[in-house]
């Protein structure tokens, strides 16, 4: 019998890991999303500016472009598990520097300071993301008997819950700040990761998804058409998202008297309810037995139908409407359920397009992208509310996701369009 099809109390080796990897992942994303919180609020609160504030999560998203890009290729290299344990460790370390910041420092030294911590845990969020995503197709590989309808499940269940954790992890973040303060709470929050880092290395085999890697940049870069307009399109959705998210509507919310728990826990519920979305998408969309012939034309519909509302919230801004603020918390909501189906289908699709021997490497391009799109969103999140207000952070979201539908329309939607040539001829 080999490690795969080991069973552990009457549960598969494949079973196994994927349970301990989406459980560590849960405690990274709580972590994580109380990190933003955090900085957003407690940064606010001293009067910095939106520009300053997307300026403070820039680096976070920068860093983790060349992260994925890395970390996809080291994780082939030296194994899923140990790329895992790097990204928790360095994410405390991040932690450490963050709780380091003086009250008495200048305006600018803290800046740099905030944003170079922040940077540490940029790289530390996609290092532990792509280790993790990627060890989803190792494990659907070994238990392959499953099919691609147990690939869409497990995918799904992963982000859905991942993201309903994230969401935890804004209401903590605005808690601990009421609470324990912007220090005590960067402490407890790297205590918890030293927990779930004790179980990764004491339970993941440290080998898993070890392949050999890409032996040239060329041959890192080199995607398949599939891959290659699947990141495409992920850059625009991701774009559409945090240009309104990391700043518009908090700082909107909270300029209309909620107060810091109430802001966390809009964002909570929010993105909760986003996460519990995309695990039911295996049952809200179409499967076909060969993966792609629904799945594909699905991502273009969602990415069509996501287009419109921001468009229909940025009417109601600009007409002034009676009870703005619900009509922005309803107007999110309903783009939280059409943006959750895009995405599940969307980290279906990129494993789908994956090689298995190289997965960790596709999914770091693809997550590469991903990274990329919050940078852009985050950036112009800043900007367009600072130009604006939330009516241009909704326009730009609305522009985006333009360019998301258009790009869809070159996802190959048969077995071999999405191959690379030397695949498809058999030469090596």
């Amino acid at each position: 019998m080999n490690a795969a099809e080991r069973h552990y109390g009457g549960v598969t080796a494949a079973e196994r890991n994927y349970g301990i990897v989406t459980a560590a992942y849960w405690g990274f994303t709580l972590t994580d999303g109380a990190l933003r919180m955090l900085v957003l609020l407690h940064f606010y609160k001293l009067g910095y500016s939106p520009f300053t504030l997307a300026f403070l999560f820039l680096l976070y998203e920068a860093a983790g472009v060349l992260a994925n890009l890395i970390g996809g290729w080291l994780a082939t290299r030296f194994g899923i598990a140990r790329m895992l344990t790097v990204g928790l460790t360095t994410q405390i370390i991040g932690f450490g520097l963050l709780s380091a910041l003086q009250p008495e420092w200048t305006a600018n030294l803290s800046v740099a300071w905030v944003v170079l911590a922040q940077g540490v845990c940029g790289v530390a969020k996609d290092l532990t993301k792509t280790a993790s995503k990627s060890a989803i197709k190792i494990t659907q590989a070994q238990a392959k008997d499953q099919g691609n309808g147990q690939l869409f499940k497990w995918v799904a269940w992963f982000t859905g819950s991942k993201n309903a954790m994230k969401g935890f992890g804004f209401f903590l973040g605005g808690l601990l700040l009421e609470t324990l303060g912007f220090q005590g709470s960067l402490w407890a929050m790297s205590g918890l990761l030293a927990l779930v880092l004790i179980g990764v290395v004491s339970s993941l085999p440290p080998m898993m998804g070890k392949s050999k890697a890409s032996g040239s940049a060329r041959e890192l870069f080199a995607k398949s058409e599939g891959i290659n307009a699947l990141a495409a399109a992920r850059v625009a959705l991701f774009g559409a998202r945090d240009v309104w998210f990391v700043v518009g509507v908090p700082v909107f919310l909270y300029s209309v008297g909620w107060t810091f728990t109430m802001v966390g826990g809009f964002l909570a519920a929010w993105t909760i309810g986003y996460g519990l979305v995309q695990a039911l998408a295996p049952q809200l969309v179409r499967r076909s037995v060969d993966g792609l012939s629904r799945e594909v034309p699905a991502a273009r519909w969602w990415s069509a139908a996501l287009t419109l509302i921001p468009l229909g919230i940025a009417a109601a801004v600009w007409l002034q409407a009676p009870q703005l603020q619900w009509w922005v918390v309803g107007g999110l909501s309903l783009f939280g359920f059409a943006f959750a189906i895009n995405s599940s289908v969307h980290s279906y699709l990129i494993l789908a397009y994956a090689g298995s021997e190289k997965a960790a490497e596709d999914v770091g391009f693809y997550y590469a992208a991903n990274a990329l799109g919050r940078f852009m969103g985050t950036l112009l999140s800043g900007l367009l509310y600072q130009w604006g207000g939330l009516l241009y952070a909704l326009l730009g979201s609305a522009l985006m996701l333009l360019l998301c539908w258009l790009t869809t329309l070159r996802l190959p939607v048969g077995l071999l369009e999405h191959t690379k040539p030397s695949e498809k001829t058999g030469t090596p």
